[in-house]
């Protein structure tokens, strides 16, 4: 591999890495910190895209396009989570089973409505074409780069409301001890519908950032979910920076295997999430049970 196809290849990782965690970030809220299983957040992050895609169509404006994917993501998430899954609120197998019969029921409803063709976006004109890198000597997409400072902004802002705030303090205590925040005055199935919510608006808004670097198609649900699952469990349960760690090396290991050895890439990264299980199975920045 040639200077420039090593430095090609790795900032495509770094890139892919920040769109795997800017996906899986919302899993990250709804299922390791809520602990609620939703196979249904990659139906999200299509049809957040396919919205997104259908606005930025009609209005020309990426920006409404993103914004509308959001919304629309948000007010989705939130009425399964108060329709299907608050009923069966802390059986694993239940929610299972419910959210893959939703994706399933999603997937047909999307293919009927846009069909199987692939979209694709137009980003502003500030973030579209090339930029050259002069320390590392090659010519790269700005929309890329974008992508990798939009990850960072967002994975500090999470960090910051979790970590820095009194509504995060809260969020994290009602996950340890419900009937104690509970006891204080905090409605707690609120404060977890919100959270939903937000959690599936940005898997809505990844649905438009993803969709603008590579595409929107039928099955990109499926991808984005298993994507999603590897992060978290390589990362381990509710850990904002495991999931930043695990999109990391996930995507860069795919990147890698790509392209020193593509008929095996496939499962580089199961292997990988084997190997962390096996050595930690709460994952590298999980909390032992």
């Amino acid at each position: 591999m040639s200077w420039n196809q090593f430095v090609t290849v790795t900032l495509n990782g770094l890139t892919l890495a920040a769109l795997y965690f800017l996906v899986a970030v919302g899993f990250t809220l709804i299922f390791g910190l809520m602990r609620v299983v939703n196979l249904a957040h990659g139906s999200l992050y299509l049809f957040g895209g396919y919205v997104g895609w259908t606005v930025a169509d009609r209005t020309g404006s990426w920006i409404l396009g993103a914004l509308a994917a959001a919304a629309v993501a948000a007010v989705a998430g939130l009425a399964l989570q108060q329709a299907l899954l608050r009923p069966i609120q802390g059986q694993d197998l239940r929610e299972a089973l419910v959210t893959i019969g939703v994706s399933i029921v999603a997937a047909d409803l999307m293919l009927a409505q846009w069909g199987g063709f692939t979209y694709g976006f137009s980003p502003p004109a500030a973030i579209s074409g090339g930029a050259r890198l002069p320390v590392l000597g090659i010519g790269y997409p700005k929309y890329r780069l974008f992508i990798l400072g939009f990850a960072l902004v967002v994975g500090l802002a999470l960090w910051l409301l979790l970590t820095r705030t009194r509504l995060g303090i809260t969020i994290r205590a009602a996950i340890d001890d419900r009937d104690m925040v509970s006891a204080v005055g905090v409605n707690v199935q609120r404060l977890f519908a919100l959270m939903f919510a937000f959690g599936a608006a940005l898997a809505g808004l990844a649905g438009v950032v993803g969709g603008s670097a590579l595409s929107i198609a039928s099955g990109e649900d499926a991808r984005y979910l298993l994507a999603s699952l590897i992060v978290v469990i390589i990362g381990g349960m509710g850990s904002l920076a495991g999931t930043a760690v695990a999109s990391l090396l996930v995507a860069l290991v795919e990147q890698y295997s790509l392209a020193l050895f593509p008929t095996y890439a496939a499962i580089v990264s199961f292997l990988l999430m084997v190997l962390v299980l096996a050595l930690r199975p709460q994952g590298l920045f999980g909390r032992p049970a």
